[in-house]
């Protein structure tokens, strides 16, 4: 069944109001420069807009009478005006529309990040999809609105509130006969607006949804091709963009009746007032010079107010936008550096202890995949963790790198809990070869610099070649340069995996961390990358997760755990002579019955 955002949807209905806008100044004050000359050039454009009727009415009433000279100059200065207009819309395009890029740019960029800066623990309750269709639809429509509607809407209000003053001046029997009609324009703009401001959060919700569906799906093509279940994948995929469908046609119907509604009752109350103006004019009350002038602000203002009638709706897409970006800015992360966080021991020993930690999931906080662990890991000690499938081995990694913190119980490097030292301080003494290595859509080169950034060409190729990947490099179409593809779908399992070690060996950390590093490799590469990696471990800790106890016979201590409990601890030879988990454990893998 496809997902969807109502539960979201409805959960955040009441809080959506335009003044959400209020929440891009932050990004707007840096260039508070730029948005006072824009202002400047708004009220330019709008003073000579409503300057120009000034100078038809002088030209119609004085057509007749004026001499030529005169006449000539009111012309004149009609098109002074129209280019002093011409001037000022165009220095407010350049830069309303650079501030909007600018503003962009740098939500964007705020929003990228703090999402990268969140703990794993945050992205098991939301689609990586959705959140990046927040940053690229969401700020679109913040562009649209910084770059265009908060502009066109300004001067839009400029225009009314000039264009009724002048009307008044002009004739305040014909201007308050308009007031009249004002009510009757209000009254659907409030009422269908509150509805249309539901229905674009609605919309822009299940955008999201379908991005994530997206997102999921192409990320997992071989498996769904594998399952054949692309026609699945399909109708998912269609119910959830038709869902956006049909609520974007909801949105659009309502906007557009709004807006012929709007226009509709301000022209027919334009139309009327015009009349009795007419009339006026026969009977001698006011000039046709002055009945032009007061259509041509007629038309100002009926203008405005349709205008303003359809950028309101985009306002209020922007405000859903801006609430939905905001959200992912302060955002709380459940694992969070503290304020003052104490220095890292230097240099870093590699003494790793579990001081009876337990830890459950968010995702499953009924089950502990962590129950009590107590485990001391001497400096430059190697030691396996072997178990089951859903021990709690992995866990152990994940909670020593602290992507997720324990409920209970403290993880201590060198005599320092995790949770008291800057995150990014601690894990650069930590290298990670996973049981999914992740490779990046670049060359082969920049995978293994990956792990220290500031790597020459020689270190790089000379990890490749300890984790035994430089003769599979050397075979690709450019080598070292050759573009591995998305996630390396150019690489096979073990060379993906070999690359991931490479890049372990070259960050050269005091704590080495190893899930299943070995799981993909054949044999000849397993022994070569065996062999490296036992190099390797003899001068750091080293942590390794296993399922194959032949990988970890070397190993100083072998840790056996089970559903989340440590049950047994000791050298190869000591557990399989104490019988239980892991001497069952061996005689499964070391014998052929």
């Amino acid at each position: 069944m496809a997902r969807g955002p109502v539960t979201v949807t409805e959960e955040r209905e009441k809080s959506k109001r335009v003044g959400a806008l209020r929440d891009l100044w932050p990004f707007l004050n840096p260039y508070k420069g730029m948005v006072i000359l824009a202002g400047l050039a708004l009220t330019l454009t709008a003073s000579v807009s409503l300057a120009l009727p000034l100078a038809v009415r002088r030209v119609v009433d004085n057509f007749g009478t004026e001499a030529g000279m005169l006449l000539d100059r009111y012309f004149g200065a009609a098109l002074a005006l129209a280019a002093l207009l011409a001037l000022g819309t165009g220095l407010r395009y350049a830069l309303v529309t650079r501030l909007g890029e600018r503003v962009v740019a740098d939500i964007r960029k705020a929003v990228f990040q703090r999402i990268v800066s969140m703990s794993p623990a945050y992205f098991d309750n939301i689609l990586t999809g959705e959140v990046v269709s927040r940053i690229t639809t969401d700020t679109t429509l913040i562009l649209s609105v910084i770059g265009s509607s908060i502009s066109v809407a300004l001067r839009n209000v400029l225009l009314f509130v000039g264009g009724m003053a002048l009307m008044l001046l002009t004739s305040a029997k014909l201007t308050g006969l308009v007031l009249l009609i004002v009510p009757l324009v209000i009254v659907p703009i409030l009422t269908m607006g509150r509805k249309l401001r539901v229905l674009s959060r609605e919309n822009q919700d299940w955008i999201a949804a379908s991005s994530g569906h997206a997102a999921e799906a192409l990320q997992s093509i071989q498996t769904v091709q594998a399952f054949t279940n692309e026609s699945a994948a399909i109708r998912d995929f269609a119910d959830v963009t038709e869902k956006s469908y049909d609520s974007a046609r909801r949105r659009i119907t309502t906007r557009a009746i709004m807006t012929v509604i709007v226009i509709f009752l301000v022209f027919s109350g334009v139309v009327g007032v015009l009349w009795i103006g007419a009339h006026d004019v026969r009977a001698g009350a006011m000039t046709p010079g002055a009945l032009v002038q007061f259509v041509i602000y007629s038309v100002m203002v009926a203008g405005a107010v349709g205008a303003l009638s359809e950028i309101w709706g985009e306002l209020q897409r922007a405000a859903g936008a801006t609430e939905r970006l905001v959200e992912l800015l302060r955002a709380t992360d459940s694992v969070a550096d503290p304020e003052q966080p104490l220095a890292v021991p230097s240099p870093v020993t590699g003494a790793i202890t579990f001081d009876h930690v337990g830890f459950r999931y968010p995702s499953r906080p009924d089950v502990s995949a962590l129950d009590d662990v107590a485990l001391t890991i001497r400096p430059g000690e190697s030691v396996a963790l072997v178990g089951p499938s859903g021990a709690g081995k992995t866990t152990i990694i994940q909670t020593l790198l602290r992507f997720y913190d324990p409920q209970s119980g403290r993880i201590l490097l060198d005599g320092t809990d995790l949770r008291d030292m800057d995150r990014d301080a601690f894990r650069k003494s930590l290298a990670l070869v996973p049981q999914d290595p992740v490779i990046f859509a670049t060359t082969a080169r920049e995978n293994i610099r990956f792990g220290r950034p500031d790597a020459t060409d020689a270190e790089v190729e000379a990890a490749a070649q300890a984790a035994a990947a430089h003769d599979f490099i050397m075979r690709l179409p450019d080598g070292y340069n050759s573009q591995v593809g998305e996630r390396g779908t150019m690489l096979s399992g073990g060379q993906k995996q070999r690359i991931a070690i490479a890049r372990a060996i070259l960050r050269d950390a005091p704590v080495l961390l190893l899930d299943e590093a070995t799981s993909a490799l054949d044999a000849e590469s397993e022994r070569a990358v065996q062999a490296a990696v036992d190099e390797l471990s003899r001068t750091r800790t080293t942590i390794i997760v296993a399922h194959r106890l032949a990988t970890v016979k070397k190993a100083d201590r072998i840790v056996v755990m089970d559903q989340g409990r440590i049950v047994a601890q000791g050298t190869h030879d000591e557990l399989v002579a104490e019988g239980g988990l892991y001497a069952r454990l061996a005689r499964l893998q070391f014998t052929d019955g």
